[in-house]
């Protein structure tokens, strides 16, 4: 084999080792890339998430906050009723009591 021969195999081995440690960089920054993207992505859809979730939460404790309102509405209501009934038959007790109380 000539020397020129030699020569141009051995600047082309050389070149395909840089082409290749080339391309080695190139695939590690493509996958480097891709990580970040893929976190910042993963970021802004864990961000989105927890935002709609304060959403739905604040909606919960709103529902929650009226349920409860009615509820003690409804129960004053009931205790309202309860006592107007109590004091209507107020005087017919005490009739009784001072009835029972006579008679001894």
């Amino acid at each position: 084999m000539s020397l020129d021969a030699i020569k141009q195999v051995t600047e082309t081995e050389q070149m395909t080792q840089q082409r290749k440690a080339q391309a080695g960089l190139e695939a590690k920054k493509i996958v480097s890339d891709a990580e970040r993207a893929g976190r910042e992505r993963l970021e802004q859809a864990r961000a989105a998430a927890e935002a709609q979730v304060k959403l739905y939460m604040k909606d919960a404790e709103d529902r929650a906050s009226k349920h409860a309102e009615q509820v003690m509405e409804e129960t004053r209501s009931a205790c309202g009723k309860l006592r107007q009934e109590a004091e209507g038959r107020m005087a017919q007790a005490a009739a009784l009591i001072v009835g029972r109380v006579v008679n001894v």
